[in-house]
């Protein structure tokens, strides 16, 4: 039996104490908060009698009860993506939930605003001790540590597609070490680059089992098309349980989020329905109103910062503050967007003669010592300050906060028919192309990311890129 990692068992222990520091700390504050006062304390009894000392004490218990409930301590979902941020706060309401319910039902005096501070409280100290929690962790997955070993098993084509999926996304937590290649020719092994070995072709049981107790892995990991046959899938699920050894299952699904995947077990087969992109009228108002909301609000508190940024625009070169240009929206229309000038006034003038020269992806010209960019601009580029303007797209809605880049007429016209999906929504002053590498992707990842967004789109979403933004922008990685 292959013991547990011990990466996975200390990990989740320290997550434990985290959450019971976090949500001990928060109810405790609120109440204090509460009944901190002479008359305060003159209210920690109910009308019933019950002390909110002890009332303190048992939904704390519950609390880091609930959170474990609800599988936020899994290792499978730590370190990357937002599932462990969304399991957190579920969980969260659901306990204060139950409490309003009980209270209803019991018609219990509880203190409204007790409840009221310790809710808000403790799911902000959750979320930022598990954002430390995880800033540690991929701390530790930089340098190899803390993951989950994988043997790939499948055939040649789907074990390098994940091999490659898995790599490119360290912070996932998961290493492949080994590859099994059943039913394919003894001299078949997947590509060289991969430094992968492979310990096996024979599609049975024993054989597979034999390879797995020698490599001794944390999790296996079947990729699409795996010449294998149902019982031997069925008998090798049960070994794996039998030795605490994960059965991972990688269809041939791509750029498809959670959201939009539902299974529907059948005569004992799961199967996997995957829902239409939510583009929806519904949805374009939700949108629409997050936009709103946050371009008055980001508006409100970074106008001293573009009144200064205007006056340097000023002051470094002759020209005016604002770069006006045209750039394809939603549906291909064209609209103009702001930007402050970061460029001499001749600038666009001065392309063509530049673009021999260009160091971007094929589509988009992009130049690292382009020499038309002023002192000033140089600054404003590396920190984005130069699109803070297009905050004013945002409120007369030719843009949306969060969306695929901005693209130029010249380059849609350079489109295959299926990048014109990537048009569908409005462009955004930021995106995953943002917090990927902007400058530093290539085409074809600018497009799989755009399209990812188009078809996966959540308020949910939109919120963790903005999150990521920040941090991109101060990293500077990409810009130029």
């Amino acid at each position: 039996m292959t013991p547990v990692s011990d990466w996975r068992r200390n990990h989740s222990l320290v997550l434990g104490l985290v959450d019971a520091a976090a949500v001990i700390w928060a109810m405790s504050g609120a109440l204090v908060l509460r009944f901190g006062t002479v008359r305060g304390q003159e209210e920690l009894l109910t009308v019933q009698g019950e002390p909110y000392i002890a009332v303190t004490i048992v939904l704390s218990i519950v609390w880091w009860i609930m959170l474990g409930l609800w599988g936020t301590r899994d290792t499978t979902i730590l370190g990357f993506g937002t599932e462990e941020y969304k399991r957190l706060i579920t969980a969260s309401f659901w306990l204060f939930g139950l409490v309003a319910t009980v209270s209803y039902v019991f018609q219990l005096d509880t203190a409204r605003g007790y409840v009221a501070l310790a809710l808000p409280a403790g799911a902000v100290s959750l979320l930022v001790a598990r954002m430390l929690v995880r800033s540690y962790l991929r701390t530790q997955r930089r340098t190899g540590k803390s993951v989950s070993t994988v043997l790939l098993i499948g055939g040649v084509y789907g074990v390098e597609h994940l091999a490659r999926a898995l790599r490119s996304h360290p912070m996932a937590g998961y290493l492949p070490i080994a590859t099994y290649l059943p039913g394919t020719p003894s001299e078949r092994t997947v590509d060289p680059e991969l430094m992968l070995p492979n310990l096996g072709h024979e599609p049975s049981v024993e054989a597979l089992l034999a390879a797995i107790r020698k490599s001794r892995p944390d999790a296996v990991a079947l990729s699409s098309g795996v010449p294998l046959s149902p019982r031997v899938i069925r008998e090798l699920g049960w070994a794996l349980a039998d030795m605490q050894v994960k059965m991972i299952m990688a269809p041939a699904l791509t750029d498809v989020a959670g959201p939009r995947i539902h299974t529907q077990p059948v005569a004992g087969l799961p199967l996997i329905h995957v829902s239409t992109p939510n583009l929806g009228s519904g949805q374009r108002i939700l949108k629409r109103a997050f936009d709103l909301t946050g371009a008055i609000l980001l508006l409100a508190v970074l106008s001293p910062v573009l009144l200064v940024v205007a006056v340097v625009v000023r002051l470094d070169s002759p020209g005016p503050i604002l770069f006006k240009q045209e750039r394809a929206g939603a549906g291909g229309g064209h609209f103009k967007m702001y930007k402050f000038r970061s460029m001499v006034v001749d600038a666009e003038a001065r392309l063509e003669v530049l673009r021999s020269q260009s160091e971007g992806n094929g589509v988009m010209f992009k130049l690292k010592a382009d020499p038309r960019v002023t002192r000033a601009g140089g600054a404003l580029r590396r920190y984005s300050l130069d699109e803070l303007p297009q905050l004013f797209n945002v409120l007369n809605g030719t843009m949306s906060l969060v969306g695929p880049r901005p693209p130029l007429p010249s380059e849609v016209e350079t489109y295959q028919s299926h990048v014109h999906r990537r048009l569908m929504v409005r462009p955004g002053l930021t995106g995953l192309w943002q917090v990927s590498g902007r400058s530093l992707l290539s085409w074809d990842d600018t497009v799989r990311l755009d399209l990812y967004y188009v078809e996966n789109w959540s308020v949910a979403g939109d919120i963790a890129i903005l999150l990521k933004t920040f941090r991109a922008v101060f990293a500077r990685q990409g810009a130029y």
